[in-house]
């Protein structure tokens, strides 16, 4: 795969830009040299070493990330098995309003705010660093406008359940729980503009100790709003949207007290090249969404089965418990952008697909084991979410899909990591669009309802898209000219940085 082909992912113009970035692109490929980069795997040896190494690397920067992102799902986990104890229709508005509506919510933002590790690791591997706190500023305001857009979301959650044929009384429930959440949503936007930020510097380990603050005010809010005050699913949400600002804040306190290197002062050329800046933000959002949603979807389509609150209830708890995986891979999504788009920055080809090798190897070994785990604890698990004996039941038929599920769900990550770290985002929205929408959800549903398989149908349909997306992301990478992209990643950084960098105004602080 050259270089070229993922120029419709980026954030060029017209032609004139175009030749431009080609020249620059053969200037840099003239200058890469195989000595600066990592030597060839020769022998059994080097490989060992090489693996070693990189593991090193990968989880020096994906566990820290793991931790604060498990930290971060745990509020939400922790939210919904306070609220489990109070019944299943509390339990269904719940799994609706953060497995629909707040997942909706964070993959959009999520998704945006990857533009932001894509920038700021191929400038941080290119040694412009004074760039990423405009690149932050930047992120901040399109992300924070992004939440005011999806607001009527959460405010008319109600009459759009019902809508699409949810249960009146789950909807009514949701709709009142998605109010409550949203001032979450701007929280999670300053949050993950400001953890890509330091992702890219690799400065992992402060964040992950301020979810867990969070996560612990998180525990004990919903001890003494919901045990305590009996202030039911609202105090609930309250101690939610508490937990996320403590998150957020607490960034931004680290930011501004302790990486003066990376960020200089609110400046004026955060208000610069908005547009271009926007485009890659929304495609790595649609990217990510696409992925995100698709798994939410479910949820959606159980409203229509016979018993909808089991339904709903056991697709949730499954949900759940894959999401906790997920948080890994989300450590480990993070962790190979960050290796791939600093090892791009730097000219640094093989090094990158290294990175890919190794982490893509060690995610499906890691999703094995998690399928293995559930499989043996299937009729357990959901014990810790509920005390409903038919609700269990519920969980354990459909547990082996919930295998299959971590196990797909432990490769596809990766590989969008990879996909952000190389600025792929457009090309994977695509993929992502034809294998999730236009293949799986419709054989989801055929199965689900025409064939009268219910969840499992519906479930099994989609993980069907699932694989064949893998599968093809898989092939993308195999095929990618890394050298090109490493072009690519230079020239990106030279036209949106070096232009930026050398401008004494664009660099003069608004506020210190």
């Amino acid at each position: 795969m050259q270089g070229q082909r993922h120029q419709g992912g980026g954030l060029g113009g017209g032609g004139g830009g175009e030749q431009q970035e080609e020249q620059v692109m053969a200037v840099v490929l003239q200058q890469q040299g195989s000595e600066e980069d990592t030597p060839p795997v020769r022998s059994a040896g080097d490989a060992a070493r090489m693996v070693w190494e990189e593991s090193k690397r990968l989880w020096g920067i994906g566990l820290p990330i793991a931790v604060g992102m498990l930290s971060m799902y745990a509020i939400s986990s922790i939210t919904q098995m306070f609220i489990g104890h109070l019944g299943n229709l509390p339990l269904a508005a719940a799994s609706i309003g953060l497995s629909v509506f707040s997942t909706f919510a964070l993959g959009f933002l999520l998704g945006m705010g990857s533009a932001l590790e894509t920038l700021c690791g191929q400038a941080f591997g290119a040694g412009q660093v004074s760039m990423l706190g405009v690149y932050l500023q930047r992120s901040w305001i399109i992300l924070l406008g992004a939440c005011v857009v999806m607001s009527p979301l959460f405010v008319f959650a109600e009459p759009l359940l019902l809508l699409i044929g949810q249960d009146a009384d789950v909807a009514r429930e949701s709709g009142r729980f998605s109010i409550y959440i949203l001032p979450s949503v701007f929280a999670m936007a300053v949050n993950f503009a400001a953890s890509k930020f330091l992702q890219s510097q690799s400065r992992v380990t402060v964040p992950a100790w301020i979810g867990l603050g969070a996560l612990l005010i998180n525990v004990l809010l919903n001890y003494a709003f919901v045990v305590l005050l009996g202030w039911g699913i609202a105090g609930a949400a309250a101690a939610y949207d508490a937990a996320h600002w403590a998150i957020a804040l607490g960034q931004v306190a680290y930011i501004v007290g302790w990486c003066r290197e990376g960020w200089t002062g609110w400046s004026p050329a955060a208000f610069r090249d908005l547009w271009g800046f926007l485009r890659l933000s929304l495609e790595s959002a649609v990217m990510l969404c696409l992925e995100i949603w698709y798994m939410s979807v479910i949820t959606v389509l159980t409203g229509d089965l016979d018993d909808a609150q089991i339904a709903v209830d056991s697709l949730g708890i499954c949900m759940n418990i894959n999401g906790w995986e997920g948080m890994i891979f989300i450590g480990l999504n993070a962790a190979i952008s960050v290796r791939v788009s600093n090892e791009l920055g730097s000219g640094r080809p093989r090094a990158a697909w290294n990175a890919v090798m190794v982490v893509v190897g060690e995610a499906l070994l890691i999703g094995l084991a998690c399928m293995a785990l559930v499989l043996v604890f299937r009729d357990s698990f959901s014990i810790i979410f509920t005390s409903d004996a038919d609700l269990r039941r519920a969980v354990s038929k459909i547990a082996a899909l919930l295998g299959l599920t971590m196990v797909l769900n432990s490769v596809q990550p990766v590989i969008s990591g990879v996909a952000v770290g190389g600025g792929w985002q457009g090309l994977v929205a695509y993929i992502n669009l034809g294998c999730y929408y236009i293949f799986g959800l419709p054989l989801g549903y055929l199965l689900g309802y025409y064939f009268n398989f219910g969840v499992g149908g519906i479930w099994s349909g989609m993980l069907c898209g699932v694989t064949l997306q893998t599968l093809i992301l898989l092939g993308v990478v195999w095929r990618t000219d890394w050298k090109a992209e490493a072009a690519q990643a230079s020239s990106r950084v030279q036209k949106w940085g070096g232009k930026a960098a050398t401008d004494d105004e664009a660099n003069k602080p608004l506020l210190e």
